[in-house]
């Protein structure tokens, strides 16, 4: 499979944003959000021949907040968030897009600082710290909102890559419970034991907070020059528990401490690769993205709406990322549910991104490595690198 353009080729040039979020989003779209143009058509055939391959080939989105779930139980908000988490949350509906879109199952990532956030200047930033034991109860709250899922009949719990093929016999789509931000770690180590018992297998380190605990971000100025002392602990502390390391959100040294650390595969979850036609502070370097792939892991394909406007810019930043990587090591990464201006917004177009990258040629196991088998090859690696 070749790419149809070279690598981050063309594009507008955009000034450099702060964070990008769903908040940054005026909240209007946020109520009523545009549906994602496609840019390009498909046949009934096409079509048809989309939804045969999901059936056969289970598709993973490694990043997501289907349904928002992670606004539930949050307090002491900015008045921006507040009136945001008082938009509530749509479980109901997220998931059946899953169904109809043949998504197999997700990744339904809690957002450890949620509280501290704000929208500023353009962007989510962090305006105070934690109160004492908020970052580990806020944590315990979301994750009986996210098995509450499990508990109604909602969505089926994917603690292993086997328990995929019971989410195909269920008919309910799975989740794979994840945490953006490892602050309710605070600084117990023992607690990276705690959330795989929870059901947690894929952790960023790190989100909007600046000057946490472990490391720096992507979007702030350095406090620390890469990890901390303790961040430095906790990324072997959360490998040998079985847990996926996310750097995404994480500086570039930050990312470089963590992957120096060694211990397996890690992964970007939702990003792009910088060019001189495309700067953004979410996006990462090639130099770090190459050093994701040689640890073994992958790069999210991030729909978020920079440089992009249709689900055929999409499908080009999916080949991009493919053709400086390699198929090994890429896949999907929607940050479904918060994203920014995202060219992709609906799990029931699923079938429009496997049918448009067949239609520019994609062979069967290419598509498939993407769609979801990456993911899955990096969670058995996890797995199998658990010593708690």
């Amino acid at each position: 499979m070749v790419s149809r353009r070279s690598l981050i080729g063309g594009g507008v040039a955009l000034a450099a944003v702060g964070g990008a979020g769903a908040l940054a989003w005026p909240l209007y779209l946020q109520i009523f959000p545009p549906r994602s143009q496609t840019g390009f058509e498909l046949g009934e055939a096409e079509l048809a021949a989309a939804l045969d391959f999901l059936d056969t080939y289970p598709a993973v989105d490694c990043h997501a907040h289907p349904g928002r779930t992670f606004v539930k139980g949050a307090d002491d908000l900015a008045w921006k968030l507040k009136i945001y988490a008082g938009l509530g949350t749509f479980e109901d509906k997220a998931v059946a897009q899953m169904k109809e879109g043949r998504m197999r199952a997700a990744v339904f990532s809690a957002v450890g600082d949620f509280p501290l956030l704000d929208s500023r200047g353009g962007g989510l930033k962090s305006v105070r710290e934690f109160h004492p034991g908020e970052a580990y109860a806020y944590y315990k709250a979301q994750m009986a909102n996210l098995e509450a899922l499990v508990e109604r009949g909602l969505v089926t719990p994917v603690r292993k890559p086997a328990d995929l093929e019971t989410v195909r016999l269920s008919g309910r789509p799975g989740a794979i419970f994840g945490v953006e931000g490892a602050s309710f770690l605070d600084g117990d180590l023992e607690r990276g034991q705690e959330a795989f018992d929870d059901g947690v297998r894929i952790i960023t380190l790190v989100h909007y907070l600046s000057g946490g605990q472990i490391g720096d971000i992507m979007t702030a100025p350095p406090v620390f020059d890469g990890l901390t002392t303790f961040g430095k602990l906790v990324v072997p502390a959360l490998q040998q528990a079985g847990i996926i390391i996310d750097l995404a959100h994480c500086s570039e040294k930050t990312a470089f401490d963590a992957l120096n650390l060694g211990g397996g595969p890690m992964v970007a979850t939702h990003t792009h690769v910088v060019s001189p036609a495309l700067d953004v502070p979410r996006f990462i370097s090639k130099d770090l993205a190459l050093a994701i792939a040689d640890s073994g892991g992958f790069v999210g394909a991030w729909p978020a709406g920079f440089g992009i406007t249709t689900l055929s810019g999409y499908l080009d930043r999916i080949e991009e990322l493919v053709e400086l990587l390699g198929v090994s090591h890429v896949a999907i990464g929607s940050d479904m549910g918060a994203n920014y201006k995202p060219v992709w917004n609906d799990y029931s177009r699923l079938p429009w991104i496997v049918g448009g990258l067949m239609q520019r040629g994609w062979d069967a196991s290419d598509l498939a490595a993407v769609i979801g088998g990456n993911f899955i090859r990096v969670f058995n690696a996890a797995l199998a690198g658990r010593v708690a």
